[in-house]
């Protein structure tokens, strides 16, 4: 995973392990958050966030889950958690290009960035409370509605690229071959915002409270019998 330089201030963030529908393991998350960083120093005006291969992301990658340890599962999306919350708090536009299935927390990733392009392959779910674990729920209820994320939730849904549009998940829809056009009529509306305007749009448009999704979060991985919780939803997913 790189982050390629575009003109302007642009740069592209490429998910790239489509064997495995580019799920989320620990290097890769650690990767995200690498390059999200490096895109804040760079000044980077706008983030593009892309993904090789059919899907966009599968979410939490559970292989191995069973040999580790109830703090290393917790660390894992602890750090999750940071990277959601790096990508709304960037002073950059983040324009999440959603070629495919968005599952989980590669479904959180997408609800976190400012812009959000689908085509009509697109698709979410947000299955983590089947496991007992609460990732992105307070921004979820903020993006489309407090019972529109309740009947997601509690149910399960799978979301079509219609649907994503209609509640706000996704805030354009196109031609798979249009993407990258449409980001380019964003980024040419965006047009010269400097770093400290970008900031307080941003910011001021977000109602944000990190501390308090970091606790929750925290408080529903650490519930004991992780590990079971895991294994019955695999087992009936």
């Amino acid at each position: 995973m790189s982050l390629s330089p575009l003109a302007n201030g642009v740069r592209v963030l490429t998910l790239d392990r489509p064997s495995k529908a580019n799920a989320l393991n620990a290097e890769v998350v650690d990767q995200l958050l690498a390059c999200v960083a490096q895109a804040e120093a760079e000044d980077c005006r706008v983030l593009i966030l892309a993904a090789n291969g059919k899907a966009f992301c599968g979410g939490f990658d559970f292989g191995g889950y069973e040999s580790m340890s109830a703090g290393d599962l917790l660390l894992r999306f602890v750090r999750i958690e940071e990277l959601l919350q790096r990508m709304r708090q960037s002073s950059f536009v983040s324009i999440a290009l959603v070629h495919g299935a968005a599952m989980g927390a590669g479904a959180d990733i997408v609800a976190s960035c400012t812009y959000r392009i689908g085509t009509d392959a697109s698709r979410f779910r947000f299955p983590g409370f089947r496991f007992g674990v609460a990732l992105g729920t307070r921004h979820l209820a903020q993006l489309v509605g407090p019972q529109r994320a309740r009947d997601i939730l509690l149910t399960n849904a799978t979301i079509d690229a219609l649907t994503a549009v209609d509640i706000g998940l996704l805030t354009h829809l196109v031609d798979a071959g249009s993407m990258r056009q449409k980001a380019d009529e964003i980024i040419a509306q965006i047009g010269s915002l400097d770093r400290v305007a970008r900031n307080r749009i941003l910011h001021l448009t977000s109602a944000q409270n990190n501390d308090g999704d970091m606790a929750e979060l925290v408080k529903s991985v650490s519930a004991p019998g992780l590990h079971e919780r895991i294994a019955q939803y695999r087992a009936g997913h």
